[in-house]
């Protein structure tokens, strides 16, 4: 039985790698893809969601173009994360009522494709070293910024969460988006030991086993061929 899946991105290297993880799940019916504006402007990512599709010979995939800018603050993009190309607003969701996961960067830090996870990548086949060609430009950045010799995907991690229980540890807690302060602006504020009396709002991830989803991605990378 195969859950039906709506993927909304920003292509990006780690949403790239969660697309190709979503195109090679059973587990998943992708039925569309849906872009915004974030790691680059929102034609950028839209025409990066279409050469992944092309890519892997999925263009049947029906791909909708969404906000390209922030609902209300000026659009800032992430070009010296992700480059010029892209491949190089949510207290209202919180506070929605809908079903929501919060995986933070603080967990998927925790999963990096290293240089000799890279080169299993490129056993792979053509598509893994797709992959592996992207993580070998987005580690430079983490490089310089936190001394790692690898890169996290987060988007895929989430992905991967989605369907395959146990690789993202969860707890139900309350979170908040910071949106007055200049300083901090969008960064979620989880009260993880229950110090204010506001009601938990999402499940919110605090560990991942990296080794598991490393072999989960690699195996679904590698039935490109």
């Amino acid at each position: 039985m195969t859950t039906p899946v709506i993927l909304d991105c920003d292509p990006g290297h780690d949403d790239a790698i969660a697309l190709l993880l979503a195109l090679a799940s059973p587990e998943i019916e992708l039925v569309g893809v849906t872009t915004t504006h974030g790691n680059q402007t929102l034609d950028k990512t839209t025409d990066n969601a279409l050469r992944l599709l092309a890519l892997v010979d999925r263009t049947d995939v029906p791909v909708a173009v969404g906000a390209e800018r922030p609902l209300v603050r000026e659009l800032h993009v992430a070009a010296h994360v992700h480059g010029e190309s892209g491949l190089d607003a949510a207290q209202r969701v919180f506070h929605s009522g809908l079903d929501v996961t919060m995986i933070g960067l603080d967990v998927t830090h925790d999963a990096l494709l290293t240089p000799a996870l890279a080169d299993r990548f490129r056993e792979a086949g053509r598509v893994g070293t797709f992959v592996a060609e992207l993580v070998d430009f987005f580690k430079q950045y983490h490089a310089r910024t936190y001394g790692w010799d690898g890169a996290p995907v987060h988007d895929a991690v989430a992905l991967a969460h989605a369907f395959r229980p146990g690789i993202v540890t969860t707890e139900r807690l309350n979170v908040e988006v910071e949106l007055e302060s200049e300083l901090t602006r969008g960064r979620t504020v989880v009260d993880r030991w229950h110090r204010t009396d506001r009601e938990p709002n999402a499940e919110v991830g605090v560990g991942v086993d990296a080794d598991a989803f490393f072999e989960l991605l690699l195996e679904r990378i590698a039935t490109y061929g």
